[in-house]
């Protein structure tokens, strides 16, 4: 008897995409690994951006009334399928035609493994270094790895603490078992930091993650483009709370201890710039209160559940 193929489903989140999403669809159809489906969630787009869209059968739509945020459409677009891989792609990505063919191999071959990145290099030379996944710091301070960096064309694959949403490839029995009340994605976090908290969830629960280079994608990044300030108040909120949502649900309080003299003067300097620069980023924290409820259920479901050691998980720690 012939072994099941794998399924795959890549799943794009957008919102006034129209000038990416073309190009990003027809590097997901072109791959030379079938994918079985496509699944567009728009957030709302006041753009071109739905009437852009492949009319390919293997290309379906949702469309929201409104701007959902990052994490709650990822998590529609979940519901909707039953694959055994699933493709988390933003909309200014655009794959190498064997992107999934490494990535979804890898994966195959290695069971533990929970979640696989590529190598994601800047669409703007396709040389510089965007991503190689995700690392975490001390000070809980968590970044794309290599970014900014010249590729040196290293084909080794490389354990990494976590992988980067914009084109993330993870096993569906590793986002199953990590769902907490259906959500892989915290949807409390809308936008920013949402890949890392699902990865520390991830690497507490017992499943890996690695960047297989063969992979090749590009990305524009074009959400770093201008001021912090041009960003909405409520996004800049969310990118400061969430690293806080985040340490309360998965850190272990004897590596707090361990790390203060890091934390410490992070938050110092958070603190002051927040005084300084931005003091209308104080409103998050009643956000962080108000959902502390939440918060601590959501930590006592991890915790009841983690297979991995704390030496394990903050051995990743930079």
């Amino acid at each position: 008897m012939s072994e099941k193929k794998a399924t795959v489903a890549v799943q794009i989140v957008t919102y006034n995409s129209a000038k990416d999403i073309g190009s990003c669809l027809q590097s997901v159809l072109s791959q030379s690994l079938t994918v079985d489906e496509v699944i567009v969630v728009d957030n709302a787009s006041s753009d071109e951006t739905v009437a852009n869209l492949s009319t390919a059968d293997t290309v379906r739509c949702i469309r929201n009334d409104r701007n959902a945020g990052f994490a709650a459409a990822h998590n529609q677009a979940l519901a909707q399928s039953a694959s055994d891989y699933v493709v988390a792609l933003n909309p200014d990505v655009t794959l190498h035609p064997d992107y999934l063919l490494y990535a979804i191999d890898f994966l195959v071959r290695n069971p533990q493994v929970g979640s696989v990145t590529g190598l994601l290099l800047r669409k703007q030379d396709g040389r510089t270094i965007d991503s190689t996944g995700l690392c975490i710091d001390r000070k809980r301070k968590a970044v794309d790895r290599c970014t900014g960096a010249i590729y040196d064309g290293d084909k080794n694959p490389v354990e990494v603490f976590g992988v980067s949403g914009a084109a993330a490839v993870y096993r569906r029995k590793m986002v199953d078992e990590v769902s907490f009340q259906g959500q892989f994605f915290d949807e409390a976090f809308f936008a920013y930091k949402e890949d890392v908290d699902t990865a520390w969830r991830a690497q507490l629960l017992g499943w890996t993650s690695y960047f297989v280079p063969m992979a090749i994608a590009y990305h524009e990044r074009g959400w770093k483009e201008g001021s912090r300030f041009e960003k909405p108040l409520f996004l800049r909120r969310h990118s400061y709370i969430n690293r806080y949502r985040m340490m309360m649900k998965n850190e272990s309080v004897y590596y707090v201890i361990k790390h203060s003299p890091w934390i410490l003067l992070y938050e110092a300097a958070s603190l002051g710039y927040l005084l300084l620069r931005d003091p209308k980023l104080a409103g998050a924290w009643v956000d962080l209160w108000r959902d502390r409820h939440r918060l601590l259920q959501q930590r006592k479901w991890i915790q009841e559940r983690r297979k991995a050691s704390w030496r394990e998980v903050y051995g990743k720690f930079q």
